[in-house]
């Protein structure tokens, strides 16, 4: 009978920023998709004025150069933001 191995974390300081940057830009990744699907539902009802609507359009501009900014600070493509979430499926929507 083999004895079961034990399982052990490899904590480098450069990996732990990295995967807890990766992990906040996940949650901040799906937060402004469901924000922009909002805003295009409003867009499209007619709920918004026009300022109102360029208000939120270059609320989003901005927050996706930010983050296009953090991903490649931390050396992170857009998929790799994306969780496999196993038998569920990706946590984003593939484009």
């Amino acid at each position: 009978m083999s004895t079961p191995r034990k399982r052990h974390l490899d904590l480098e300081p450069d990996t732990v920023e990295r995967d807890l940057i990766k992990l906040v830009l996940t949650v901040v990744e799906l937060l402004r998709q469901l924000m922009e699907r909002q805003a295009l539902r409003r867009f499209d009802q007619g709920d918004l004025s026009e300022e109102q609507e360029e208000r939120i359009g270059l609320t989003l501009m901005l927050l996706d150069d930010r983050m296009t900014e953090l991903r490649e600070r931390y050396g992170l493509r857009p998929e790799d933001l994306n969780l496999d979430l196993g038998p569920l499926g990706p946590l984003l929507p593939r484009d």
